[in-house]
C-alpha cells in the first residue's frame, strides 16, 4: 500500500465513522513506522475537516458528527502515545480549557465541543460540568492554556460567564487568555456585551471560532 492510499483509507474510516478501520489504519501506520505526524496531518485531519464540511452543507447531522468525533479520538488514543515514545509532539492548534459553569450540570453539548477540538487538533483539557470560577481560571495559569472556553445551559448560569470575565480582569489575567462563551441561552450580543472574545452556537462553530481566536 502506498502512503497515498493510506491517506484515502484513513480519510474515509473518519468520514464513513468506521471505528473498527480507523484505529486499524492507526495501529498499522504504528507498525510500519510510518510517520505519524504526517499519517495525522495527511489522513486524519483531512477526514475530519470533510466531515465539519459536510455538516455545514447539511449531508450530515449530529448523530454523523459525533461518530466521526469518537472514530478521531480513539485513532489518536492509538497515535499519541506512540508519538510520545519516540518525542514526536503533535501540531496543535492550541491549549483550550473547556468546562460547564458553576451551578450547571449539563455537559452534552460541552461534551461534543470538546471532542470535535481534540479531532481538529486542540489540546483540550476537559474539566466537566459545574466548574467553579477559580478552577477555569487556575487551570489555564498551570498548564499554560490559550483558550477559555465556557458553557451555560441555563440562564441563572450563564451570569456566571460574566463573572468569569470580571474575576480575570480583576487578577489581570483577561489579556493573557481568550475567552468563548456558548449553550443554549447564550448569543453573540450576550457574548460581546459580558467581554467574551469568542461565542459558538454549536460544536462545528466552535471549531471554527477556536481556530479564528488563535
Amino acid at each position: 500500500m502506498t502512503k497515498n492510499e493510506l491517506w484515502e483509507k484513513i480519510k474515509h474510516s473518519i468520514i464513513d465513522g468506521n471505528k473498527v478501520d480507523a484505529v486499524a489504519l492507526a495501529q498499522e501506520a504504528v507498525d510500519l513506522k510510518v510517520d505519524l505526524t504526517e499519517v495525522i496531518e495527511s489522513g486524519y485531519v483531512p477526514g475530519i475537516q470533510k466531515v465539519g464540511d459536510m455538516w455545514e452543507n447539511g449531508e450530515y447531522f449530529l448523530p454523523e458528527l459525533i461518530t466521526s468525533a469518537e472514530c478521531m479520538k480513539a485513532a489518536m488514543d492509538i497515535l499519541q502515545p506512540e508519538m510520545e515514545k519516540i518525542h514526536i509532539k503533535a501540531h496543535t492548534q492550541g491549549r483550550v480549557i473547556i468546562g460547564t459553569i458553576t451551578g450547571d450540570i449539563h455537559d452534552i453539548g460541552k461534551n461534543l465541543v470538546s471532542s470535535l477540538l481534540s479531532a481538529n487538533g486542540f489540546d483540550v483539557i476537559d474539566l466537566g460540568a459545574d466548574v467553579k470560577l477559580e478552577d477555569f481560571i487556575q487551570t489555564a495559569q498551570d498548564r499554560e492554556a490559550d483558550l477559555i472556553c465556557v458553557s451555560a445551559l441555563l440562564t441563572t448560569t450563564m451570569l456566571g460567564q460574566r463573572r468569569l470575565i470580571e474575576l480575570l480582569r480583576e487578577q489581570e489575567l483577561y489579556d493573557r487568555f481568550k475567552i468563548m462563551v456558548g449553550g443554549a441561552p447564550v448569543n453573540r450580543q450576550w457574548a460581546q456585551d459580558i467581554g467574551a472574545h469568542g461565542y459558538a452556537e454549536n460544536a462545528m462553530t466552535a471549531v471554527k471560532a477556536a481556530k479564528d481566536l488563535l
